[in-house]
């Protein structure tokens, strides 16, 4: 099966991210326009044009009606994905670098740099009634991080806490009433998260780090239950919806490539057997470095973006699907 090409970035993608049902394919990447896609046969539906700088992370509710933005333009934006107009354009004192929405779509969260003297922040903002008077309301809370600043985060269960990971490879639990940590997961990583994506039912999450390991979580207590391996720095992982698999995406990091064949094999998206932490599959494909990847909901097929800027949407053959793990 050939795999759907996604042209319509003209810089390296940042983050792609299916919706609740897997018809849409959204992707962000660093010039400046998210873009949704027809994920069935990789048609462009059309882009989201107003930040002003590299966009680091989306976010689609579970209706599909919002998206949310964050970008180095230090802005976070709400848009309508429908008519692809922003609802929201809430301004930040450094970049945003982490965005979502959290299950009920009622609340979002999203993150800043540490940068230009201003600390991290994670910032928590009621989008229920969002319109233009967002931007001058307060957030509902606003916790500094004071340690390392956050690169990837995620909702838990229930919208009552916040999973996020750092920048020194700590992972944390906020509870989002009381507005302090409850859970540490101490130095199980070394190097900073670069992505964390829950499975399914939302009991695990699978982090990947720029220390070359892939591991998975349980999303309660932090405890490191598996460890995936591989020589490179792991810039995407996903757990799949259906099956016992996990998929790794990596490579150098983007200033560090010189001009190196697809044949070498550094930019292969990496199957890895979730329980039995065994690598069975490679899939080659992108001129650089994967940045994000995501699973079909179906568990069927699969996104990953690159540094290259092209999505691609493979589907899986028949055989993957044979349980050859006896």
């Amino acid at each position: 099966m050939r795999p759907l090409m996604l042209q319509g970035h003209e810089r390296s993608i940042t983050q792609i991210k299916y919706n609740r049902e897997g018809d849409l394919l959204f992707s962000s990447s660093k010039d400046q326009k998210p873009n949704v896609w027809y994920s069935l046969n990789g048609e462009r539906l059309g882009t989201y044009d107003g930040h002003q700088g590299a966009v680091w992370c989306l976010d689609v509710d579970w209706e599909s009606r919002k998206l949310i933005t964050g970008a180095g333009d230090m802005t976070t934006k709400i848009w309508d994905v429908e008519y692809g107009s922003v609802i929201a354009s809430i301004a930040a004192k450094s970049s945003v670098r982490t965005s979502n929405f959290s299950f009920s779509g009622n609340q979002a969260a999203y993150s800043t740099d540490k940068a230009m003297g201003q600390n991290c922040e994670l910032f928590i903002i009621d989008v229920r009634n969002a319109d233009s008077t967002l931007s001058e309301q307060a957030p509902t809370l606003r916790i500094p991080m004071v340690e390392s600043k956050i690169t990837s985060m995620l909702w838990g269960p229930l919208d009552e806490t916040i999973i996020t990971g750092h920048d020194n490879g700590n992972i944390a639990i906020w509870d989002i009433r009381k507005g302090q940590k409850v859970v540490d997961s101490g130095t199980d990583h070394t190097a900073g998260i670069n992505d964390m994506q829950l499975s399914k039912d939302g009991t695990m999450f699978v982090t990947a780090c720029k220390d070359t390991t892939a591991k998975l979580f349980d999303s309660e207590s932090l405890m490191c239950l598996k460890s995936y391996k591989t020589e490179r720095p792991v810039n995407s992982a996903a757990i799949s919806p259906i099956l016992d698999h996990v998929v790794l995406g990596g490579g150098q990091d983007a200033m560090e490539v010189t001009t190196t064949s697809t044949k070498a094999g550094k930019f292969d998206s990496r199957f890895f057997h979730l329980i039995y932490e065994e690598e069975f599959a490679r899939l080659k494909g992108h001129f650089g470095p994967i940045n994000s990847l995501a699973f079909h909901p179906d568990g069927k097929s699969y996104a990953s973006g690159g540094e290259d800027g092209f999505v691609r949407v493979q589907t899986f053959d028949s055989t993957y699907f044979e349980n050859f793990f006896e």
